[in-house]
């Protein structure tokens, strides 16, 4: 089969492999029919999440099911389902608490409750390196899902690939940060990232009725389409201090009930952020959350969906602890939401393929990832076709 194949920082080709097969009889086998790059998936093409051999990318996927195993039991040879980006077995400590990010099944190299740099993470995902379980991913013509009786949702036929793809990761993510600060209708949203999961997180705070939403990026051409979709107010990053006091004037001063980092930690940096993090032993920046921080009003809600896989020495407790910031971080629980989620989908409430800007063939991933990574051709979002 053809598959996206990670080698290296910054190589990423369509290679020939072998296909892959049941080897548990939980497990089932995709065709994918649809797939995407994600905005993580670059924090292994920049070298940020490190990974030594070769691995099939991608954790955004959908397809028809072509094989089942024996213990499978709610779905058949022929069904088209939407996967969940984490991977869960759905009997354990976490999965029972709707926490599936945090399965202590799904990655037993690596599992364990500290949380480390290196050590110790979370649940497996789908092509999201070694640390994370060491599952290859579905920008592939196939993929092995494990523990299909507990991820994969069958997708009505009223919906396109297009319009059920991104409940697999990035509208569930933007969705959460929404969630967790527990929106009552009026308030001020204040979002970091124009890109796949900020858009998402623009259009969840819509549907929690937000009265206002800004979102902030260093892209204009990024502001301008999310202000299309959705009518948001938007502010281009010149810097922190410009843009902190553009959210203060917008909200009497006070700062955004709400702030949101869908950036995480590798936002744009000049020499000086660089700089700061080679002589700290750090990787990349937590500018955007110190924003998040400063941007949000006392007694405010932070939500970190931008990924950080490393601690930082900076990290402003004391600002926390005299705003009176609440702040919770982590992977969305897909699992336990996109049954909701898909019924948003299906009713119209909220669209999703409006954010596709460029469609590929799996022929053409390499080009994909450069003009997504560096932001060219007006990129926001790549969907690759296996079969074209």
């Amino acid at each position: 089969m053809k598959a996206a194949v990670f080698h290296s920082p910054g190589k990423i080709t369509c290679d020939t492999i072998d296909d892959p097969k049941i080897e548990d009889q939980n497990d089932i086998i995709l065709k994918v029919t649809s797939t995407a790059i994600c905005g993580s998936d670059l924090h292994m093409y920049s070298g940020g999440i490190p990974q030594a051999r070769p691995m099939v990318m991608g954790h955004e996927f959908m397809g028809v099911i072509e094989d089942v195993g024996k213990n499978i039991t709610h779905l058949k040879v022929g069904d088209r389902v939407v996967v969940p980006f984490p991977i869960a077995c759905g009997g354990c400590y976490f999965c029972n608490h709707d926490l599936p990010g945090a399965c202590e099944n799904s990655n037993p190299d690596h599992y364990g409750p500290e949380g480390g740099i290196l050590t110790e993470k979370g649940g497996g995902m789908f092509g999201y390196s070694d640390l994370y379980g060491g599952y290859n991913g579905g920008q592939a013509q196939y993929v092995r899902v494990p523990y299909a009786n507990f991820g994969p949702r069958k997708v009505s036929e009223s919906l396109t690939d297009d319009q059920a793809l991104f409940l697999t990761d990035i509208f569930p993510t933007g969705y959460t940060g929404v969630m967790w600060a527990d929106l009552k209708g009026g308030e001020t949203v204040a979002i970091f990232g124009a890109g796949p999961v900020g858009s998402m997180a623009a259009k969840s705070a819509i549907l929690h009725n937000a009265k206002k939403v800004i979102v902030i990026d260093t892209l204009q051409y990024r502001l301008d389409q999310i202000k299309k979709l959705t009518g948001c107010e938007t502010i281009l990053w010149k810097d922190a201090e410009q843009t902190v006091d553009e959210i203060r004037q917008m909200t009497d001063g006070r700062g955004a009930d709400v702030c949101i980092d869908a950036v995480g930690f590798e936002p744009d940096r000049n020499l000086l952020d660089k700089a700061k993090a080679v002589v700290n032993f750090e990787k990349g920046s937590i500018k955007v959350l110190d924003a998040c921080m400063s941007g949000v009003k006392r007694g405010g809600f932070v939500s970190i969906l931008g990924v950080y896989p490393m601690n930082y020495d900076n990290f402003r407790v004391g600002q926390m602890f005299d705003k009176g910031i609440t702040l919770k971080a982590g992977q969305s629980p897909v699992h336990a939401i996109i049954d909701k989620l898909m019924k948003y989908v299906e009713t119209g409430q909220v669209k999703l393929d409006d954010i596709i800007t460029h469609r590929l063939s799996l022929d053409e991933v390499s080009k994909g990832y450069e003009i997504f990574d560096k932001k060219e051709d007006g990129c926001v979002k790549v969907v690759l076709d296996p079969w074209k």
